[in-house]
C-alpha cells in the first residue's frame, strides 16, 4: 500500500523518508502555499466581516508546481498523511492541503490521517505515524483569525498611516499596539524627574594592612534609605563623621545560598540567550534553530514550554550520571521539574532539547556550519543543566561598627 507524506520542508522530507520505508513517498509544500485573495472584492483583502467573516484563498503562483505534484503522485496512493509542523500554522498547512484537494476532488476513496512528531528522530516518527489523529479545527481556526486580524486591522491602519505619515507601507496587528506601549514607554522616560541621591564607600585597613571594601548603612543611629543622602552637603558631612572614627568588626555572618539551575530553553528565551552570548539576531537564531530541528538534532524550536518528557528527563540524568566530566556527585536525588508562569502560555510541546543529549556539541555532523554548533551548544548545555544539583555559593558578610 502506497501512502503519501506531506511536510512542510524539502530537507526535512529527506529524511523522514528514509525512516518511514519504501512504502512512503514524501513530499513538502515548502511552508504556506495559498493566503487571502486580496483581489476578491472584499472590503478587508479576502475577508468579509458582513458575511461571519468569510475569508476567500487564493494559491500563490509559485507554488502550483508543487501543488501538481502533490496531485499527481495522490492519484497511485491509498493513503494521505498530513505531516506538517506541529503548531498553529502546520496544523492550518494542513487543512488548507486538505481543503485545495477535496476542490479538486483528489481524495475520492483516500484515507487522511494528521500525524504529529516534535523531534525528527526515527524513534519520534515511527511513534508517531501509530497515532494517527484528525485535523484540530480549534488551531486551524485560531490561524485563520489571526490572519484575518492582520487583515482588519493591518489593513485599516495601513490606509491612515499612509495618509499621516507618507512613505509609510503597512502596519500590523502585532507592531501596532506594540509601538504603542513603545512610544508609552519612551514619554515615561522623557517626563522622569531625577532625583538626586549620594552613597558612602570606604576602603579599610586592617591591623595587618589589608583592604576591606564596605559601604555606609547607618548614621545617627538611622538605617540609610536610597535618598537618606539627599545632596553633596549631606554626603561631606557623613564622610567627615566617617573619617573621624575607628571602626571593628561587630559580627560576621557566613550562609551558603543555593541558585536553582534555570529552565530549558523555550522560543524567547533561546533567543535572548543566543543574542546576549553568540550576538545572534531572534531572526537568525531561530533560521539556525529551525535547521537544526530540520537535521533531526533538536526538538520543535516553536514551543512556550519549559517542560520536558518523562524520557527526556530519565535520558539526561542518565547521561549525567555516566558522564566523567560530571557524575553522581551532580545529580540530585529527585528529577527537576519546570512550570511556566505566564497564565496563558501555549505548552502544546516540549521545550527545545537536543533529540538525543549524550551527543555533545563536538559530535555533530561535520557539514553543520559554526553557527549551529555554538547554538546546539547553548541548548545542550541548558538541558544538561535543568537537571543538575543547585549551585552553592558561600557568602559571607560582615557588620563593622564605630565606638559610638
Amino acid at each position: 500500500m502506497k501512502n503519501l507524506v506531506i511536510v512542510e520542508s524539502p530537507t526535512k522530507s529527506k529524511t523522514i523518508e528514509k525512516y518511514l520505508g519504501a512504502d512512503f513517498t514524501v513530499l513538502a509544500t515548502v511552508g504556506h502555499f495559498r493566503d487571502l485573495d486580496e483581489t476578491a472584492g472584499k472590503k478587508y483583502g479576502g475577508v468579509d466581516p458582513e458575511d461571519d467573516f468569510a475569508m476567500n484563498y487564493a494559491v500563490y503562483p509559485a507554488s502550483k508546481k508543487i501543488l501538481s505534484e502533490i496531485v499527481k503522485t495522490l492519484k497511485g496512493c491509498e493513503k494521505l498523511i498530513l505531516a506538517t509542523d506541529p503548531d498553529r500554522e502546520g496544523e492550518a498547512i494542513a487543512w488548507h492541503l486538505h481543503e485545495y484537494l477535496t476542490e479538486k476532488k483528489a481524495l475520492r476513496d483516500k484515507t487522511v490521517q494528521r500525524v504529529v512528531f516534535h523531534e525528527i528522530t526515527q524513534k519520534a516518527v515511527q511513534e508517531a505515524f501509530k497515532e494517527p489523529r484528525d485535523l484540530d479545527l480549534d488551531l486551524v481556526n485560531a490561524s485563520q483569525a489571526r490572519r484575518a486580524l492582520d487583515m482588519i486591522l493591518g489593513f485599516g491602519l495601513s490606509e491612515v498611516l499612509r495618509h499621516k505619515l507618507p512613505g509609510t507601507r503597512r502596519a500590523g496587528r502585532v507592531q501596532s499596539p506594540t509601538l504603542r506601549l513603545t512610544c508609552e514607554r519612551e514619554e515615561e522616560i522623557e517626563n522622569f524627574v531625577p532625583k538626586e541621591h549620594w552613597t558612602i564607600n570606604a576602603i579599610l585597613q586592617t591591623q595587618d594592612g589589608k583592604s576591606l571594601n564596605a559601604q555606609l548603612t547607618h548614621l545617627d543611629s538611622t538605617k540609610l534609605q536610597k535618598f537618606s543622602l539627599e545632596d553633596e552637603a549631606a554626603a561631606k558631612r557623613a564622610i567627615d563623621l566617617v573619617r573621624a572614627q575607628t571602626f571593628t568588626v561587630t559580627s560576621i555572618k557566613h550562609r551558603q545560598i543555593q541558585k536553582r539551575p534555570p529552565a530549558p530553553f523555550r522560543t524567547s528565551t533561546l533567543q535572548q540567550v543566543a543574542s546576549r552570548y553568540l550576538n545572534m539576531s531572534p531572526k537568525h537564531s531561530a533560521g539556525v534553530a529551525q535547521q537544526l530541528f530540520q537535521e533531526g538534532q533538536i526538538t520543535y524550536m516553536r514551543t512556550d514550554s519549559v517542560t520536558l518528557s518523562s524520557d527526556a528527563i530519565n535520558a539526561t540524568r542518565s547521561a549525567i550520571e555516566k558522564s566523567p566530566q560530571f557524575g553522581k556527585k551532580y545529580l540530585p536525588t529527585k528529577p527537576k521539574y519546570y512550570a511556566n508562569k505566564t497564565k496563558n502560555a501555549q505548552e502544546a510541546h516540549e521545550a527545545i532539547r537536543p533529540t538525543d543529549v549524550t551527543r555533545g556539541p563536538n559530535e555533530l555532523p561535520k557539514h553543520l556550519k559554526h553557527e549551529a554548533v555554538r547554538l546546539y551548544d547553548l541548548i545542550w548545555k541548558r538541558t544538561m543543566a535543568c537537571q543538575m544539583e543547585n549551585g552553592i555559593d558561600d557568602q559571607v558578610s560582615i557588620d563593622l561598627g564605630s565606638p559610638d
